[in-house]
């Protein structure tokens, strides 16, 4: 395991784990070997994120638009979903991890949905690492439900339409009650948002690594957040503002 010491470490990390299918077809493996391999990086990434003092790391796991692939592939995707609560979610518990599952839940079917809850549930009061799951998650769906949750108060005379402000829009997203990223990462070399986080982001900054999800270490975490430490924040403003600052 390698230890660092970092001059700041983002409160928030997310990351959008991306280059599983690849990852698989240049080894001539079937997609689904990539998704499995990923799971294992996903582990490793939890425990990296709470050995440096990470208080939230959102993983983009499935998004809304996922559902268009094959359903042989989609099937898989929610097998192991499954399979990593079940498996996962005690590992957690005892680790003092609080579980958030961000996204749409009224299309979920009630066993996935289940699990989740249950993952929310079982963890609520613990303390130290947040790990937010977007799952049948899109930033612009969120983004729209929540104009709409406006809307209907306005309707019902509860708000005033002049009154809807960027706090009040931030009060009714999926986030709700969690800081902004700090940091957005990004594998397998594209560079694109891919409608995450896309209201959150707006103060994030971003890094993208060549590395497909699977391989995707503690090492390169790390060296994701040495340059994250480098970056000068301003906000808008003048002066450089940072993440407060950890010791490992």
């Amino acid at each position: 395991m390698s230890e660092r010491t970092f001059l700041t470490v983002p409160e928030h990390v997310a990351i959008i784990m991306d280059g599983n299918g690849r990852w698989a077809k240049q080894r001539g493996l079937p997609r689904t070997m990539g998704h499995r391999k990923g799971v294992d990086a996903v582990r490793e990434t939890v425990r990296a994120a709470g050995d440096v003092g990470i208080k939230y790391l959102t993983l983009f796991a499935f998004s809304s638009e996922n559902w268009r692939r094959p359903e042989t592939e989609v099937s898989d995707l929610l097998g192991l979903l499954k399979a990593f609560i079940r498996r996962d979610l005690a590992e957690l518990h005892r680790q003092n991890v609080r579980v958030k599952v961000i996204g749409d839940r009224y299309s979920l079917k009630s066993d996935i949905l289940n699990l989740l809850v249950d993952a929310e549930e079982t963890t609520k009061s613990n303390t130290a690492l947040t790990l937010v799951i977007a799952f049948n998650y899109g930033s612009r769906d969120e983004i729209a439900r929540a104009m709409v949750s406006l809307a209907h108060d306005v309707e019902a005379g509860r708000l005033r339409a002049q009154d809807i402000s960027p706090a009040l829009i931030n009060a009714r997203l999926d986030t709700a009650g969690i800081p902004d990223p700090d940091l957005i990462i990004r594998t397998s070399g594209e560079e694109r948002l891919s409608n995450f986080l896309l209201w959150q982001a707006a103060y994030s900054e971003f890094i993208f690594v060549p590395e497909y999800w699977p391989d995707f270490s503690r090492d390169i975490f790390y060296s994701a957040l040495e340059t994250f430490a480098s970056r000068d924040r301003r906000f808008g403003g003048l002066v450089a503002q940072t993440a407060a600052a950890v010791g490992t």
